[in-house]
């Protein structure tokens, strides 16, 4: 029986591509590969709770496999550059066929099969890109592309009879009428509408990883994770203050916090959690605890009095620590203290707020921010 590695993204294509070749008897392996800036799997809130039905379904194995510092290298420096934003899709794909061939090659599996349909994404999947990626991964002849095969030349496993290629597709450009009309034949149902999966290809958050990466070039982990939530503000170099939006990227910011960071809230009001880190964070107290008052539901007080909390495995904090101009600051625990400043200004927020302006007006805040 012939062996395939099929590139799994979830989505109606790359399902599309393997079921084709299941009716046809290949034996498929999928693999997903994970990146710092796609969707969490392991994320209930922004996935399905079964991110892969249709391998239960129909039956397929699905391998998970995190392209990590790999895939930081080529966003930060792509040898194809980037597309419209932060997206290095070209030299993204060629990082995640290498990586199947060797999987190929681990498990003697005869060629690669991919959900790609030619003509359907502008920089990537255009023929003579296609053949570009093939050639830089060592793979050319190799990657079978079920949807479109008829629109290409003959791959190996097709001539070596492996594959009938009178049932596969030619289907080309960006309409999904094809794909669904095949996925009813095949009776697949569950699969996700048509999204940009990848943040990179956000104006917004490549805007924010650009920033990151000219004041920190070798970001942490929890650097990149952070750019998902809240809004982000500049104070020095080093030093950030992110202010959560809702409920939910509260608790993620609060997970954030350790030993060095800052934590404030709004005690008895509607109010953000914000959180301060980085080198010289001391420093910012004052200005993060008023950009937390600006964000919560005592906004239009002259001020406010902010419960500032010494990250997670708390530090003892004193006033004689507190630079900058507070009105009042009052330890109320080892770790714990109010200070009292004045709700931040448009003024102050436009300065340090770290955003993708508006070309029509330049002095505009974020479309994310909802207050």
């Amino acid at each position: 029986m012939a062996k395939a590695i099929a590139l799994l993204s979830g989505g109606l294509d790359s399902t599309l591509a393997i079921l084709v070749l299941l009716r046809q008897g290949i034996d498929i392996t999928a693999v997903t590969f994970l990146t710092h800036f796609g969707c969490d799997i392991s994320d209930s809130s922004s996935c399905s709770k079964n991110p892969f039905p249709a391998a239960e379904k129909f039956g397929f194995e699905v391998k998970l496999s995190h392209l990590a510092d790999k895939f930081i290298e080529i966003v930060k420096s792509p040898k194809y550059g980037h597309g419209k934003n932060m997206n290095p899709c070209i030299d993204c794909r060629i990082l995640m066929l290498r990586e199947a061939k060797e999987l190929m090659g681990m498990i003697g599996a005869d060629f690669i099969v991919t959900g790609e349909v030619l003509g359907q994404r502008p920089m990537s999947q255009r023929r003579d890109t296609l053949n570009i990626i093939d050639r830089e991964a060592g793979v050319k002849g190799y990657v079978l592309r079920p949807l479109s095969a008829k629109l290409f030349h003959e791959t190996a496993p097709e001539r070596e009879g492996l594959v009938r290629r009178e049932l596969l597709y030619n289907f080309s450009g960006r309409s999904r009428k094809p794909q669904m009309a095949l996925a009813r034949e095949l009776g697949l149902t569950d699969y996700p509408a048509p999204a940009g999966g990848c943040l990179l290809t956000e104006p917004n958050f490549s805007f924010r990883l650009r920033e990151l990466l000219d004041h920190t070039p070798e970001p942490s982990l929890n650097d990149l994770r952070l750019l998902r939530a809240g809004r982000h503000f500049r104070l020095s170099p080093a030093c950030k203050a992110i202010v959560g939006r809702d409920e939910r990227e509260n608790g993620v910011i609060e997970s954030f916090a350790d030993a060095e960071s800052y934590l404030f809230r709004v005690e008895g009001a509607g109010s953000p959690v914000a959180l301060l880190c980085g080198a010289g964070s001391e420093n910012f107290i004052p200005l993060a605890a008023s950009l937390c008052a600006r964000y919560s539901d005592a906004r239009d007080l002259a001020e406010v009095e902010v419960t500032v909390t010494r990250g997670r495995n708390a530090l003892i904090v004193t006033r004689d620590g507190l630079k900058g101009n507070i009105h009042h600051a009052s330890q109320i625990a080892e770790n714990i203290f109010r200070i009292t400043v004045p709700p931040a200004g448009k003024e102050l927020l436009e300065g340090y707020r770290i955003e993708k302006q508006n070309k029509k007006d330049c002095s505009a805040l974020s479309v994310m921010d909802h207050k």
